[in-house]
């Protein structure tokens, strides 16, 4: 496998020309965010035909590739979420169209598969080993570390070629091709500064008054590390967020003594700012969340349990990974009657609907089946007249029927 190093805005520009008439490309990215609120982009390495170039975005303009990104050429990833997140911030902009090699291999039998053992179990190649603790933002980079980049998009199209063609075989190539767009198309960026608390360890133990201040303060420290980019413990570490909340300090002089906060916090416009987090977060009336599942009527919870047993034995018995079927938010949702449920439409209904169904409305229960599976059996109440069972949303009913 031979690379070329881009590292001049020219040949970047014609590389992404030529990408626009390709019909596909594979793309990864290395990154870093130890240092920085944002991922810093590292690296991006693009294959196409038999040609793969390293990009170096510290020496170029990365914003060119948005021209790739709307073109009709399809960017194969494999497990795209980080780069998602990462190009999201790096050039604003996501592939109009993409596909996942990791999750296609859901669909067939793998679970969460790593690049490296499907590139083993598929092609039979052994993909060389690399430093994990490389600092990618390093320059120059070594020859080894560039061979250990180009092997991330070396196999992928071949990849590309060998899942869809057993994806098509299986009827599964839509369903796989679905999974990637809702993951093109998952919501990115930073987290919500008002749930940052929520991240918190030990956050349940705080009492109500506590729980405003450190839902308060821990959005301040969120937003002033987004404003400056540097990781939140730089701002502020979590120990003195619970000590101050615990505290709820009105002077610079009770801030000092809050566990965990340095003398640097509590002096200048920190200090104050953190003093008026604190009074305004003393204001606040704030609930934890309920778990999933607590929100739905008591007579349905017990479900949530069975159903997930069943969906368990259904991404067994297709041999479909367990968490692109369902996961429990999504049992909750369809439980509670949202139109928006990933389960009451498409390929997630037409596997589980009618299973699911029959067992809410009581018409159907789980028993083994004798070879280490469970089965859905008829229940003796399904011959009687059934009780009113919870309302699906439209789109499932139809879906599943």
């Amino acid at each position: 496998m031979t690379h070329r190093w881009v590292a001049t805005q020219t040949e970047f520009d014609d590389i992404v020309d030529r990408l626009c008439a390709e019909p596909r490309y594979a793309i990864d990215t290395e990154f870093h965010r130890e240092r920085t609120y944002y991922p810093k982009l590292a690296l991006v390495q693009l294959k196409w035909g038999e040609e793969v170039a390293l990009v170096d975005p510290l020496a170029v303009d990365m914003s060119s590739i948005a021209r790739l990104f709307a073109s009709a050429s399809l960017a194969v990833f494999h497990a795209a979420q980080q780069d998602l997140d990462v190009l999201t911030h790096a050039v604003g902009v996501v592939p109009a169209r993409m596909f996942d090699t990791q999750l296609a291999a859901g669909f067939t039998g793998y679970s969460t598969p790593s690049l490296t053992s499907l590139l083993h179990s598929e092609l039979g190649v052994s993909a060389s080993k690399g430093d994990r603790l490389t600092d990618w933002l390093r320059r120059p980079l070594t020859a080894d570390q560039q061979t250990y980049a180009a092997g991330d998009v070396d196999h992928l199209l071949e990849l590309h070629d060998r899942l869809s063609a057993r994806l098509d075989g299986l009827g599964r190539l839509e369903w796989a091709l679905d999974a990637c767009e809702e993951l093109r198309t998952r919501p990115t960026g930073a987290a919500d500064p008002e749930q940052a608390w929520l991240r918190l360890k030990d956050v349940r133990v705080l009492k109500a008054r506590a729980r405003g201040v450190a839902q308060a303060v821990a959005a301040w420290r969120e937003r002033r590390a987004a404003a400056v980019d540097v990781p939140v413990r730089q701002i502020l570490p979590d120990l003195a967020i619970l000590g101050i909340a615990q505290k709820h300090p009105t002077t610079p002089a009770e801030l000092a003594q809050a566990r965990g906060v340095e003398e640097r916090h509590s002096r200048g416009a920190m200090g104050a700012e953190i003093l008026a987090a604190v009074q305004e977060g003393l204001t606040r009336e704030v609930q934890l969340p309920s778990p999933d599942g607590d929100d739905l009527d008591r007579s349905l919870r017990p479900a949530v349990t069975l159903v997930s047993a069943w969906v368990s034995e259904v991404a067994r018995a297709e041999r479909i990974d367990t968490a692109l079927l369902a996961t429990r938010s999504d049992l909750v949702a369809l439980l509670r009657g949202d139109r928006t449920a990933r389960l009451a439409e498409g390929w997630r209904a037409e596997l589980l609907g009618d299973g699911i169904r029959s067992l809410v409305e009581g018409r159907a229960g789980i028993t083994f089946d004798g070879r280490g599976g469970l089965k859905l059996i008829p229940t003796v109440a399904a011959s009687a007249t059934p009780a009113a069972p919870p309302e699906f949303p439209p789109a499932e009913m139809a879906a599943g029927s």
